[in-house]
């Protein structure tokens, strides 16, 4: 008998609609993809995940997993961003602007005073804003990102323009500030500390030297950052009121929610990850440029969309969006490991930017004629 209506008040339960969920398609996709690069790199007579070094004692490829999680990283915490702005209904292009802006203003208060015994030839402010404690640039970088995600979500909420056409303002905006922040100049030189947030080992700290990880803590935070957000978003009225107002955003105002405060409340959450990723970089790079973040904002979008987060808002997860992050990572990796050139793999980001979209509305139409 394939359906049933006893105990459940009439409705009829249909199994040929069971569906697993959609993060195992996602897992499935990528263990797929990560297997045609490894059979492309054997024909080739090496391997896209092994080890194959006679004199290295290890399994995998560590140098390649570390380049994966790294590559993954400073983008995939924007898309924690980016993942929470579209289940709401909108849209963030600001993000890539925000963390050039955001890396220039912070690392002019990372700087160090003496640089070869020499004054810093890369000064911006005077003695004041020399060596300070490493709280005062990350505060500052914190406080950007804030200012950014705040502005974008009061134009969405309170003046109804369109999220698109907000975040498209707030990005050129903020690369003009990158640029005039310095005058188009680097700002290098920080402090040990700033540059040990990138460079030392949180990893093996953690862990009471267990897993000591040098260098990467950027993919430790990426991880801690969607562990929290996850079961924010999963357990809490935060997630729960971001997923309501994507899905049905009059409901979720007749049902007491405060949309435009929920709004800026997820913009600015938005913008202080992007700032969170524009301090990183620049404690890694240890400079800080006004070019820095081009384009950010289209992978992180396409990470999420590839993980599943619907454009049309309401539905997605931080675990899709960590899995779509891996396969854009593992894509552009195994690109690198058979040689194909930069230009070809900027020719394949776009075909996935598109493709990621495309899929999306055919999930859409699929889920619309299961209903």
């Amino acid at each position: 008998m394939a359906q049933t209506t006893h105990g459940v008040g009439g409705v009829s339960f249909d199994a040929s609609k069971r569906t697993w969920p959609n993060e195992i398609n996602v897992l499935l996709a990528l263990v797929l993809i990560t297997l045609v690069f490894e059979v492309l790199n054997r024909m080739d007579g090496g391997s896209f995940l092994f080890n194959t070094r006679a004199n290295v004692d290890a399994i995998f490829n560590e140098q390649r997993i570390n380049i994966i999680l790294l590559q993954v990283a400073i983008t995939g915490i924007i898309a924690l961003g980016v993942t929470q702005v579209i289940i709401l209904g909108g849209i963030d292009l600001s993000s890539g602007s925000v963390v050039g802006a955001t890396a220039m203003i912070a690392m002019s208060f990372a700087q160090t005073a003496v640089v070869n015994g020499n004054p810093n030839p890369k000064a911006i402010f005077g003695d004041w804003a020399m060596d300070l404690p490493v709280i005062v640039p990350i505060a500052v970088g914190l406080g950007c990102g804030l200012v950014a995600g705040f502005i974008n979500g009061f134009l969405v909420a309170f003046t109804r323009i369109p999220p698109f056409i907000a975040t498209l303002g707030m990005m050129v905006s903020a690369r003009g500030v990158a640029k005039w922040w310095s005058n188009g100049n680097p700002i290098s030189f920080p402090t040990e500390s700033y540059a040990s947030l990138s460079n030392g080992d949180l990893l093996g700290s953690l862990t009471f030297g267990l897993l000591s990880w040098p260098g990467q803590n950027p993919a430790v935070v990426f991880v801690l950052l969607a562990v929290l957000l996850h079961l924010v978003m999963v357990y809490t009225v935060y997630g729960k009121r971001c997923y309501a107002i994507g899905s049905n955003e009059d409901a979720a105002r007749m049902s007491g929610i405060n949309v435009a405060r929920h709004k800026v409340l997820v913009y600015s959450i938005a913008g202080m990850l992007a700032a969170v990723a524009a301090i990183l970089l620049t404690s890694k790079n240890l400079t800080a440029q006004a070019g820095m973040g081009v384009m950010y904002e289209l992978d992180a979008i396409a990470m999420a969309v590839i993980g599943g987060v619907s454009l049309a808002g309401g539905r997605g997860s931080i675990v899709g969006t960590v899995i779509g992050a891996l396969i854009f990572s593992v894509i552009i990796s195994g690109f690198t490991s058979i040689r194909l050139d930069a230009y070809y793999q900027e020719m394949v980001k776009g075909a996935i930017i598109v493709g990621a979209v495309v899929l999306d509305q055919w999930r859409q139409r699929r889920r619309a004629a299961r209903s």
